[in-house]
């Protein structure tokens, strides 16, 4: 769906709570009569009970879509932030819940909810809110040659500016599953 988007002729999302699949849902209904663009969400069945994912009725309620969805955790340490991890979708959620997590004070995690159109702006801001970042990371769980990353790219390394950028994918391959 990726490689099919081009001048803004649809819509391709990647929720990872319960909270967002229901505002992206809403805000659809919402644009049917002046923006009426196709919606692709590419949310997997496999987080459909996974405790992370789920959502208060304060979020349904109060909350809206939200394009990018940065680490609220390392908001308070941001001085310490050296590398900011970008993903979107399942992987998102194993790096969030990870109980590796805790012992990398220096790594905050964003979730690009959005994949299409490119949520550039939010995506920036959240890389300009570390003042120390040094290293931007893309991680996908598709391989190399496959998921965001090849239709991505060309966004971040416009917005990194003089910091690194890399990505961690599994290696490439002609399918995409192991």
């Amino acid at each position: 769906f990726l490689q099919l988007a081009a001048d803004i002729n649809m819509r391709v999302v990647n929720c990872t709570t319960a909270a967002q699949y229901f505002h992206v849902l809403r805000r659809q209904a919402a644009l049917l009569r002046r923006d009426p663009l196709p919606l692709v969400i590419m949310t997997p069945k496999s987080l459909l009970r996974h405790p992370f994912v789920a959502s208060t009725p304060r979020e349904l309620a109060e909350g809206g879509w939200q394009k990018v969805i940065g680490d609220y955790e390392a908001n308070a340490r941001a001085g310490e932030i050296r590398r900011q991890i970008f993903c979107s979708g399942k992987v998102a959620v194993d790096l969030m819940t990870s109980p590796l997590r805790a012992t990398h004070p220096s790594v905050a995690v964003c979730r690009v909810e959005q994949l299409y159109p490119i949520p550039v702006g939010e995506m920036l801001s959240e890389i300009e809110r570390f003042p120390k970042l040094e290293e931007v990371v893309w991680v996908q769980e598709e391989p190399e040659n496959m998921g965001a990353w090849e239709f991505i790219r060309p966004s971040l390394e416009e917005l990194v500016g003089r910091r690194r950028l890399a990505m961690v994918a599994r290696p490439r391959s002609s399918s995409p599953s192991e």
